[in-house]
């Protein structure tokens, strides 16, 4: 199995590396790198050198992720995909290829920004853990937002979710108040339809998310978010404690629960190749 994944990577890595989307973002990179780093004035900070090449690796990541699945969903592929014996053995090479590309654009990057840039010092063991880990979830959220993966409404289920939860902790008390709200009429609308033991259970939980419920919701987004949080005071600050340590492995936590979402639908789905 693993020698058909590191054949379909390297396959697939080629092709998205020796084409004219590989040669626009190799230009992307060094026009980044101009922009961003520019060799006369030299990088700022470790911390904005950490950021932006994250950053960097994040976009790219996500665009690349689309224009190989793009490539991958091409009728000339068919062949390949019906001889392997799990379909999740071709979503891993496309995966793996994405982000082979990914880390030689970004390292290139961070080659280039070294150029009068800042001493990393012992901080250069803290860039792998971090770039691989924000490069995995963009990966993976870019498969779902592809063609290649998305199975009828499936991307809108997933990205709705995410904008909900992101819109709840940006306003948790005002959303929770809107629930509560909603909530509230329609517990007494059950009551007026005589349905009154499911009407008053509704009514209860109404009242405790308008009141102590707000919290809790809050606290909970918190941690859903934290990761991010955490990863940004620590660059800021200059050094990850021991819990914001754990924010990359979080993040690759999240990465392999999509993955397995998206391998699930691209097993079960009717497969339409383009040409």
């Amino acid at each position: 199995m693993m020698r058909r994944i590191w054949v379909l990577t390297g396959y697939l890595g080629r092709r998205g590396l020796f084409s004219l989307s590989g040669l626009l973002y190799l230009i992307g990179t060094l026009l980044f790198w101009f922009l961003f780093f520019p060799p006369h004035q030299g990088t700022p900070n470790i911390a904005n050198y950490m950021l932006l090449i994250g950053a960097f690796g994040a976009a790219v990541a996500f665009l690349l992720t689309l224009t190989i699945t793009n490539q991958a969903n091409r009728a000339v592929n068919y062949p390949l995909l019906v001889r392997l014996p799990s379909r999740v053995e071709y979503l891993t090479a496309v995966l793996l290829a994405v982000l082979f590309i990914t880390l030689l654009l970004q390292g290139l990057l961070a080659l280039l920004a070294m150029y009068r840039g800042p001493g990393l010092t012992l901080r250069l063991l803290e860039l792998p853990p971090l770039w691989l880990a924000l490069n995995m979830l963009a990966i993976v959220l870019a498969l779902h937002a592809s063609d290649f993966v998305t199975d009828g409404w499936s991307r809108v289920y997933v990205y709705g979710v995410l904008a909900l939860l992101l819109i709840s902790q940006n306003s948790g008390p005002l959303m929770s108040q809107w629930v509560a709200g909603r909530l509230g009429v329609f517990s007494r609308y059950l009551i007026r339809q005589e349905m009154v033991g499911i009407g008053n259970q509704i009514s209860q939980l109404a009242n405790w998310i308008q009141g102590s419920g707000t919290e809790g919701i809050t606290a909970v987004l918190g941690i859903v978010f934290w990761p991010f949080q955490a990863i940004l005071e620590a660059i800021i600050a200059g050094s990850f404690n021991t819990v914001q340590a754990l924010a990359p492995a979080v993040l690759l936590l999240y990465a392999t629960i999509l993955f397995m979402l998206a391998a699930d639908l691209f097993a079960t789905k009717d497969t339409q190749f383009v040409e």
